[in-house]
C-alpha cells in the first residue's frame, strides 16, 4: 500500500479554493461530544458541524447504519427506489404535516427544490405571472444562484451577474411589511422559523400566524427553511410544531443524516402532484446509504428522552450565559430556541465572534458565530451536562482573556 502524503493546514493553503478559513488545527476523530486533533489535543464541540451532528460523533447506532448498508447496496440513482428511502419516507410523513417526500444531498438542493416547486405550482395551477417570493432579510437558504438569492444576505449573492428575478426581501417578524408586498403574484412566502446564520432570532408566534393568514388569503406557499432547526434542534421534531403552523412545504437537511450528507423536501399530495415526471430530479439524493443512516437518526431523534433532553439542555446553556453576562455585562440578547442558540454580544466585545472562536479553539473548546456580532451554539442534542459545564466554563476563560487584552 502506498504510504500516504502527510498533511496539515498549510496543505489546505496550497490545494484547497481559498472560499473558507478553517481553524489551524485539524480534527483526526471524533467521539460523542469531543474531538481529537493531529496533535492529540482535545476539544469539547459546541459547533455540531453547524447543527448537523445531532447525535454527537459516531454515535454507534449511526456507525452500525452505515457499516450494515455499506455491505448491501450503496447506490441505484433515480432510475429504481430503494427499501432505506421508502421507509425514511414513511417514518416524514407519520411525523409531519406531509403527505410526499423528496430526497435531496444537501440543504441548498433541498430549498432549490422547494423553491422551484413553489413557482412550478403557482404557474401550472393559476397563471404565469404569479412568480413573486418573499424572503426576509438577513435569512440564509443555501449556495446554489437560486437560494443564495432568496437568501437576504447581499455578501453571499452579489458579485456573481443577474440574479432570478421577482424575489423581494422584507425586514423579519415585521408582518406589515409583508402586507405590502404580497399580492395575487406572490407564489409564496419562505422564511426559517429560527434564523440561525441571520443571528438566531426566532419567529414570534404573531408573525408566524399572520404570515400564514396573508398566504391563505392570497393563494400563495408558505416554505419553512428548516435545514437548521428541524430534526430536534429546537426541542420539537421541526420547529413549526412549536408554533402551531403548518407550512405547505418544509426543508430539511443537516441533522437528518446526522452527519452523513441528506436532505428532504416535504410537501401535500396536492401540491406535489403538480410535479411532473422529470420536472425535477437528483442522482445521488435518496441514496440507501444515506437513507439508512438517516433512518438511525431519525428513530433515535424522534423520542421524548431526547426531545425533553433539548430543553433541559437549553436551560442549562442559558443559566451559565447568564451568569457570564451578569459577571462580565458582555451580551445584549440572548436568543434562539433549544440548542440554536445565539448570544449577541455587545460593549467590549462587540463584532469580536471570530475573534472569540479563535481563542476559544486554543483554549480546547470548538465554536461557532452567526456574523460577526453573535455566538451561535449548536452541540449535539445529547451533549452530556458535564461536558456543556465543563465547556462553558472554558468560554468563560476565553472572554476574562480577551477582555484583559482589549
Amino acid at each position: 500500500m502506498k504510504e500516504q502524503q502527510a498533511v496539515n493546514r498549510q496543505t489546505y493553503d496550497e490545494v484547497m479554493l481559498p472560499i473558507y478559513s478553517p481553524a489551524e488545527f485539524i480534527p483526526v476523530r471524533g467521539e460523542g461530544s469531543r474531538v481529537w486533533d493531529q496533535q492529540g489535543k482535545e476539544y469539547i464541540d459546541f459547533a455540531g458541524g453547524i447543527a448537523v451532528l445531532a447525535l454527537g460523533h459516531c454515535h454507534p447506532a449511526l456507525v452500525d447504519a452505515v457499516r450494515e448498508q455499506s455491505e448491501k447496496l450503496w447506490h441505484v440513482s433515480n432510475i429504481f427506489t430503494n427499501e432505506p428511502a421508502l421507509r425514511l419516507a414513511q417514518k416524514l410523513i407519520e411525523a409531519t404535516f406531509a403527505e410526499r417526500v423528496f430526497f435531496a444531498n444537501s440543504g441548498a438542493e433541498a430549498n432549490e427544490a422547494a423553491f422551484k416547486l413553489a413557482r412550478h405550482y403557482a404557474i401550472t395551477k393559476y397563471n404565469p405571472y404569479k412568480t413573486k417570493i418573499i424572503a426576509f432579510k438577513q435569512a440564509f437558504h443555501g449556495r446554489t444562484f437560486f437560494t443564495v438569492s432568496v437568501g437576504g444576505q447581499a455578501k453571499y449573492a452579489d458579485g456573481f451577474g443577474p440574479k432570478p428575478a421577482d424575489i423581494i426581501h422584507v425586514p423579519f417578524n415585521d408582518l406589515d411589511a409583508v402586507k405590502a408586498v404580497i399580492d395575487e403574484n406572490t407564489c409564496a412566502v419562505v422564511l426559517e422559523p429560527v434564523q440561525g446564520e441571520g443571528g438566531v432570532t426566532a419567529a414570534t408566534q404573531a408573525f408566524i400566524q399572520g404570515v400564514r393568514q396573508l398566504c391563505d388569503d392570497n393563494k400563495a406557499l408558505l416554505v419553512f427553511d428548516e435545514v437548521q432547526s428541524g430534526m430536534g434542534r429546537t426541542g420539537k421534531l421541526f420547529s413549526y410544531m412549536d408554533y402551531g403552523v403548518a407550512p405547505d412545504i418544509l426543508t430539511t437537511a443537516k441533522a437528518l443524516g446526522g452527519g452523513f450528507p441528506i436532505s428532504a423536501m416535504l410537501t401535500t399530495h396536492e401540491i406535489a402532484q403538480e410535479m411532473g415526471l422529470g420536472t425535477h430530479g437528483t442522482t445521488y439524493g435518496g441514496n440507501p446509504l444515506a437513507c439508512a443512516v438517516g433512518n438511525a437518526a431519525f428513530d433515535i431523534i424522534n423520542t421524548p428522552k431526547v426531545l425533553d433532553g433539548v430543553i433541559k439542555r437549553h436551560e442549562l446553556f442559558v443559566s451559565h450565559l447568564n451568569k457570564l453576562n451578569e459577571k462580565y455585562d458582555i451580551f445584549a440578547e440572548i436568543r434562539g430556541k433549544g440548542l440554536l442558540i445565539g448570544a449577541e454580544l455587545k460593549n467590549q466585545l462587540n463584532h469580536r465572534s471570530k475573534e472569540i472562536l479563535q481563542a476559544c479553539a486554543i483554549e480546547g473548546l470548538m465554536m461557532l458565530n452567526a456574523g460577526p456580532n453573535v455566538l451561535r451554539f449548536t452541540p449535539s442534542l445529547i451533549i452530556s451536562e458535564e461536558e456543556i459545564n465543563s465547556g462553558m466554563k472554558k468560554l468563560e476563560t476565553v472572554i476574562e482573556n480577551v477582555l484583559k487584552n482589549k
